[in-house]
This record gives C-alpha cells, structure tokens and sequence, in this order.
C-alpha cells in the first residue's frame, strides 16, 4: 500500500521500517521455484522474523524522493491481521508523509491565481463532459498538448543556469525529485508541435 497525491507523482509514500538496531533493511527476497528471478518486496508486513527475515520493531513514514520520518511507531505483530493488512493502523506514518509532502508543496511555485482557477474549471468541466461526449474531451486534449508542445521548451529555454542548476530549479519549483525534474526538462526540451 502506497501513498500518493496528485501533482506529487515523485513523492510516492509508505511505510517504512526499522529493525531493533534502528537500521533500515534491505528488501526481502522470495524464491519463487526454479529460475533466476527472485520477487523482492519492501513491505513493511514482510518484515515479521519468520522465514530467516529480519524483524522489524517500528514504523515509519518514507518516500521515493529518500525522505525518512523522523517519529517512529512500535508495531505489534500480534495485532497484525496477515489477511486485512489494511486494518493495521499506519496512520501516524502517513501522517508524517503527508506533512513531507505538504512542505514540498510550500516550496513550489505557486501559479496565478486566475491561471490556477482556469485549470481548476477547466478540469471540472471535462469531468462533466468525459462520460457523454468523449470525443469533445479528446479535443480538448489534443488542444492542451499543443499549448504544452508549444510553451514548455519555451520556457525551459528561458530557465537560467546551466543544466544541473536548471533541473535543480524546476525540482524545487514543481514539487518533484531531481531525477524527475531531468526527465521533464528532457521531454519538454525535445518536444515538437
């Protein structure tokens, strides 16, 4: 179960764990039969000691961007229930995430605030529309991803510094992880009509 917020898709959150030392472990490999390939998982409910895994003993929020909570949580692995992992309470990990992700979100820039509107309604009004005229939806579509392939390499021409300090800036200013931000400064670099 991971944690996710739209805007934020390089900031994917979970539980993580700790083992009694305070490390963090390394990821859990399963044999699945005969074959090379060994399924790994970084689950926090592998983590229960049987099978030669290690323990864990506490919890905490983590995400992909390498941020680690700094409050942990004890687990109870008698409380645990192996079918409704669900119903164990993670919420003080999430928590953590989610406060993470809200100083992310302090840290963007912030868009206009008559741009942020027109995004908003025009978001609520091809949610109206999808349903009954998709092919109204598509145009509309068609018609954002030539203002994207028109204005994105435009404005990453216009971005100061050399390529580090580019990706560094658009990280910071969009909310993502550095290897994100490349990844989008590529595509728009490259990006025709």
């Amino acid at each position: 179960m991971s944690w996710k917020r739209e805007g934020f898709e390089s900031h994917e959150g979970e539980v993580g764990v700790l083992l009694a030392d305070g490390s963090e472990p390394g990821p859990v490999y399963f044999d699945m039969g005969s074959g090379g390939y060994f399924h790994e998982s970084t689950d926090w409910w592998v983590y229960t000691g049987h099978s030669r895994r290690p323990t864990a003993t506490s919890m905490r929020g983590r995400c992909a961007c390498g941020w680690r909570g700094t409050r942990t949580f004890p687990i109870d692995w008698q409380q645990v229930d192996r079918d409704d992992l669900g119903a164990y309470d993670v919420s003080g990990p999430q928590a953590d995430w989610e406060a993470h992700l809200d100083e992310v979100a302090a840290r963007t820039v912030p868009l206009p605030e008559d741009v942020a509107d027109l995004l908003n309604r025009l978001h609520e009004r091809l949610d109206e529309l999808v349903d009954d005229h998709p092919l109204t939806v598509l145009k509309a579509a068609n018609e954002l991803e030539s203002a994207v392939a028109l204005f994105g390499p435009l404005a990453t021409r216009f971005l100061s510094g050399g390529e580090e300090d580019a990706v560094a800036q658009v990280a910071a200013a969009l909310g993502m992880t550095e290897k994100a931000a490349g990844l989008r400064l590529r595509h728009y670099r490259y990006l025709t009509l």
